[in-house]
């Protein structure tokens, strides 16, 4: 008999999920529960009638590598490369990069001819650690954190500056408490094979995933591009997903659909609804939050629940302005792993507090003293996963657990194998793909 597969969460890893799930022929029927009313997770945009798009969550995504080749033929598939925007390597938006340091704004260096110029905030040419690097040795610890592995390797000026900057930006989190072989494991392998980050970069330091490139990944790399969006926002891309799931026959969607227990029967789940439905699937795609899945599995699986609630999640708050005349739309990122220092609790803390905040930020920094025609603020609780040290061990534990114990369950999302939206959708694909060899022969029902 054919298999039927239970994937919970519908934001863009679990729709990643369904999607090549739907695409095997080894699969009967894929059924997604999500907790709130729409997918698309923290893909959310917000459509004005007068043409403008406002993102609440990501705003861009990276072409480069493997995983970004892979959404990109998504992309491809599901019909919307017309609406794709690049932004190219030699575009205004990609060359004028700055830091905000010491109450001021700080140009980076975008040519070598800036890289071997001492340029403010640093006290010294960027090219001299970088040519240093060389001669670093290569630790022999399994982990540390991003700060003390770019401190050891390229100086602390560069950490302090550069890379705590780096992690804000991207996890929103403290460069001293992230660990570089999760969060950077590009960095970590190439010290691991090559002894150094600059000479692993030149000639590789392992195996890759590999990806056959659509036209459209492609025409990515022939044009340079740094980035790119959707026209009318990237909640497009879970959009089409959904539209994609309503032309196939052996996909069922459902939403306000909270899961409130995992039982296992021997022969795969029972999934337990909010509203008093139940669920029965042969294999469980977890792609929720790793607290959420704690929280909903049996007792039995304790140990499991254990190391999947010691991962943590901080909460940023998003804020739109738009400006009248000249001054283009400005989105302000805030609190992160500071966010209960900053700001307190966040089911204390109010949107018209946010907005000022924020505000104040656009003025001090940018020097924007005018008054924002429009705004928006939304608060993303617990939104980006923190890999602190010791991560990789942890999900290698949590693997192995559920691989001893011959669990139908498969991990995927941001909380395990990177935070972007391009690694979020791999591990989609990746979960789905390492499924559709096993074959079971039970049936999945929906009872109300």
């Amino acid at each position: 008999m054919q298999k039927t597969v239970a994937v919970l969460g519908g934001g863009i890893g679990g729709l990643s999920a369904c999607y090549h799930l739907s695409k095997s022929p080894q699969v009967s029927k894929v059924v997604v529960l999500e907790g709130s009313e729409r997918c698309g997770g923290w893909l959310s945009s917000t459509r004005r009638e007068d043409g403008a798009v406002f993102e609440q969550g990501p705003r861009g995504v990276r072409p480069a590598g493997a995983v970004g080749k892979n959404t990109l033929n998504m992309v491809s598939e599901l019909g919307l490369e017309s609406e794709v925007l690049p932004v190219t390597y030699d575009h205004v938006a990609s060359k004028n990069r700055y830091l905000y340091v010491g109450g001021q704004l700080h140009k980076m260096p975008t040519s070598l001819g800036g890289a071997v110029q001492t340029v403010p905030p640093f006290s010294r040419p960027l090219l001299l650690s970088v040519l240093k690097e060389v001669l670093i040795k290569r630790s022999k610890e399994d982990d540390e954190s991003v700060h003390a592995f770019v401190s050891r390797r390229l100086g602390s000026e560069l950490a302090d500056i550069a890379i705590d900057s780096l992690c804000r930006g991207v996890f929103a989190g403290d460069c001293r408490t992230l660990s570089v072989r999760s969060c950077f494991p590009p960095l970590y392998n190439a010290e691991k094979a090559r002894g150094s980050i600059v000479l692993g970069m030149v000639f590789g330091s392992g195996a890759l995933p590999t990806v056959t490139p659509s036209d459209l990944a492609t025409r990515s790399v022939k044009e340079s591009w740094a980035q790119w969006s959707l026209r009318r926002g990237m909640q497009m891309l879970p959009e089409a997903l959904e539209d994609s799931f309503k032309r196939k026959g052996n996909v069922e969607l459902h939403r306000h659909a909270s899961v409130k227990t995992l039982n296992a029967t021997g022969t795969g789940w029972e999934i337990k609804l909010e509203d008093g439905g139940t669920v029965k699937a042969d294999h469980v795609i977890s792609a929720l939050p790793a607290n959420s899945l704690a929280s909903i599995l049996p007792p039995a699986a304790q140990p499991l629940s254990q190391q999947l609630q010691e991962i943590s999640s901080v909460t940023v708050a998003v804020v739109n302005l738009e400006y009248e005349g000249s001054v283009l739309p400005v989105t302000v990122m805030m609190g992160g792993a500071w966010f209960h220092e900053v700001f307190g609790d966040p089911e204390g803390v109010s949107k018209e507090r946010l907005l000022e905040r924020a505000t104040q930020a656009v003025t001090s920094h940018l020097g924007v003293t005018a008054v924002p025609i429009w705004s928006l603020v939304a608060l993303l609780k617990d939104c980006i996963p923190q890999y602190h040290l010791g991560h990789w061990k942890r999900i290698e534990t949590m693997r192995t657990y559920i691989s001893d114990h011959s669990l139908p369950l498969t991990l995927a999302g941001a909380s395990y194998d990177g935070v972007s939206v391009n690694d979020v959708i791999f591990s989609g694909r990746t979960a789905a793909e390492k499924l559709v060899g096993i074959v079971c022969e039970c049936e999945c029902d929906i009872a109300y």
